[in-house]
This record gives C-alpha cells, structure tokens and sequence, in this order.
C-alpha cells in the first residue's frame, strides 16, 4: 500500500487548517474510510504518531465529504482493521525495512 505524497488541508469547525497525509483508504460495510496521519507528527518520532480516521460521505450537494466517525462501535472496527493493516506492513524489528517480506 502506497500513497506517495498525497498531502490534504482540513478544516476544522473553527476554521483553523491543518495538514494531512493519506496514509490509507479502506471499504468497509459499504462506506469508505481514510487514514491520515499530521504532517506535524511526521516530523517527529513516528514510532508514536498518531493517525486520524475519518469517513467519506456523500454531501447534499452530491460532493464527497470526509467526516468523525460517531458512532464508537463503527470507529473501532475501522480503527482495528487500520491497525492490522499499518502492522503488518511495519517491520516491527527492523523500522528500515517497511513493507519487506522475510
């Protein structure tokens, strides 16, 4: 799974913007999700970089919209599918060798 450099300015309800890298995507019970980590965190130690999730829905406007995932349920069966995914892509034992199979 690779994502390049695809970086996104989000807004929050305050207008304050932040900046994001996709670092996944995911379907999941027929909605998709995104994985996006702080470009502010990536500068510093990823080991614990946290990473958001946020769910894309279908605006009125019929423009994609990426949202909070409410419900807690919904959020932690997306989180762990995200966490097993990013873990088995991370050579835990040696940090330099992302992705590699032994």
């Amino acid at each position: 799974m690779e994502f390049g450099d695809e970086i996104y300015t989000l807004t929050d309800e305050e207008g304050n913007e932040y900046q994001f890298e996709l670092i996944g995507r995911c379907e999941l019970d027929g909605n998709v999700y995104y994985a996006l980590m702080p470009v502010d965190d990536m500068e510093g130690d990823e080991e614990y970089a946290e990473y958001t999730i946020l769910k894309e829905i279908i605006g009125e406007d019929g423009v994609p919209e990426w949202v909070t995932i409410e419900d807690d349920d919904e959020f932690e069966d997306v989180a762990d599918y995200f966490d097993d995914l990013f873990s088995r892509e991370i050579d835990f034992d040696n940090p330099d060798a992302e992705g590699e199979e032994e």
